[in-house]
């Protein structure tokens, strides 16, 4: 009961106002910026660490909510792989108040399955292990599980958060990030700043076992089964041997297996504490009362501590590398050549070498693979995965029949090498810079991607400006520098193919 009356007397209070005080003033553009760079947005941090990132927009009553964490499956182990991904999920389980019935009757169920799943664990792993023993305490903590979730309210926070009109509540999980996000009408502000805090500090990660199976499933759909992501996965494990970006997001299915809920809590509150959290707040919102709000309700939040830097370097290449998949599905083909950084100097000439390849109709690959050869059903240019660290330029084409994975791979080189010995035209790189214009255009207007770009980038970067500045670097490129990172990146030694082939195909 206690619960509910807190949660209404919020609903209550949120569209009342609260004494203003004032954020920190947001900086002026220098001139010649992005028009980004020009935003009001107004930088505020609490004594904890947490950074609040607040513009007002006043075009409808609504507002976007955007968490970022900058931690993601590089800053994992191998051994508890895809814990960031599970935790994204487990965030959705509610808190010591929301989503429950009765939680002191609870919490001890909880406790006896996780004693239940580390004797299972323990018994896996022993010298020789019981696979009866194994099977009872499987089934025993499945039944304990069973008994908690009877005293659980199944997707409360989703609930509440909707009855008082969300949409999109949802989070990703990505190689350098993990975030969540929602929009909210405004006059519903502070019933998020109440759910998101009391998330952030206490945390109750119910049916664990369950959504562990939700997860398997997941990852089954995404990679198991699904054509591109099995060679993706295949062409990224070959070219990184070292680095963490040769690992999926979603991690290995062994570590799936043994992963624990007291492992993912133990995860959650050393890194996902406020120090290391950005929250983006645009739309129809007044900063000093979302400030107010942000002292009152996330003030409290532990620190937690900031995720120790990865360390891994890949070593040098000594040569190509292939790897072919047999799979029943069509056949299809992924290169990937050893690159930058986001940050390199040199990572807006090989992003405009990707558009120049691929962005439109009118570019080269579009043209021969496409239009002229008729040889190909679908063909992209792209850097990844992730940005802080060394990535792959990334070639992916789909064969159309009669035409084989080797037909495109010959005709991707040749166009290639064209460019190599000759850079693209003036008017080629003017249609691309009229499209990063046009993309600008619509990341402002859209409010949940402005909070989404702008968190990444104070998260990463300490400065919510530079995804601009970045989209400004790519439109300062020249020919000449398309031309010079093509020579300089796009070399055999540096290259991985990966090839998928129907099982059975000679």
């Amino acid at each position: 009961m206690m619960r509910a009356l807190v949660v209404l007397s919020l609903i209550a209070l949120s569209g009342l106002g609260l004494p203003a005080v004032p954020p920190a003033a947001a900086q002026e553009a220098p001139a010649g910026a992005a028009p980004g760079e020009a935003l009001p947005v107004a930088r505020h941090t609490l004594d904890n660490g947490m950074t609040f990132l607040i513009l007002p927009r006043r075009q409808s009553p609504t507002v976007s909510l955007v968490v970022h964490y900058p931690v993601g499956s590089i800053n994992e182990r191998l051994g508890n792989t895809g814990i960031a991904h599970v935790l994204e999920h487990m965030l959705f389980k509610g808190s010591e108040e929301i989503g429950t019935r009765d939680r002191a009757g609870e919490a001890p169920l909880m406790d006896a399955a996780d004693a239940a799943r580390d004797s299972m664990i323990a018994e896996l792993f022993g010298h020789d292990p019981d696979s009866a023993e194994v099977r009872r305490l499987q089934s025993l903590t499945g039944a304990i599980e069973s008994q908690a979730h009877a005293l659980s309210i199944p997707n409360e926070f989703d609930r509440i958060l909707t009855a008082h009109g969300a949409r999109g509540l949802n989070a990703t999980t990505a190689h350098e990030s993990t975030r969540y996000f929602v929009e909210l009408p405004a006059n519903r502000l502070e019933l998020w700043f109440l759910l998101e805090a009391d998330r952030m500090k206490n945390p109750v990660m119910r049916g664990f076992t369950t959504e562990l199976d939700v997860v398997r499933e997941e990852r089954r759909m995404r990679l198991e089964t699904s054509p591109g992501g099995i060679l993706e996965t295949s062409l990224l494990a070959t070219a990184f041997q070292v680095h963490p970006y040769g690992v999926p997001v979603i991690g290995h299915a062994a570590d799936l297996e043994f992963l624990t809920r007291r492992q993912v809590l133990e995860y959650f509150r050393a890194y996902y504490g406020a120090r290391n959290a950005v929250a983006a707040i645009v739309g129809d919102v007044d900063p000093g009362q979302v400030v107010e709000w942000a002292e009152k309700y996330f003030g409290g939040v532990p620190p937690g501590i900031p995720a120790a830097p990865v360390t891994a370097r890949e070593p040098e290449q000594a040569g190509e590398r292939r790897i072919e998949v047999e799979f029943d599905a069509e056949p299809r083909i992924m290169l990937g050549w050893r690159g930058v950084s986001g940050l390199h100097e040199d990572a807006a000439a090989l992003s405009m070498l990707a558009s120049v390849l691929t962005a439109g109709r009118t570019t080269r690959l579009y043209q021969r693979l496409i239009a002229r050869d008729q040889s190909a059903l679908h063909v992209s240019a792209y850097q990844g995965p992730g940005f802080a660290h060394p990535r792959l330029f990334v070639v992916s084409a789909v064969p159309r029949s009669p035409h084989t994975p080797a037909d495109l791979e010959a005709a991707i080189y040749e166009e290639i090498e064209a460019i190599k010995r000759e850079p693209p035209d003036a008017a080629a790189l003017l249609r691309i810079r009229n499209q990063i214009s046009a993309g600008e255009f619509r990341r402002l207007s859209s409010n949940l991607e402005l909070a989404m770009q702008i968190a990444a980038s104070q998260a990463s970067f300490g400065d919510w400006r530079e995804t601009f500045r970045l989209s400004r670097r790519i439109s300062d490129v020249t020919p000449e520098d398309v031309q010079r990172v093509a020579a300089r990146y796009l070399k055999p030694s540096t290259r991985t193919v990966a090839t998928m082939v129907r099982k059975g195909s000679s």
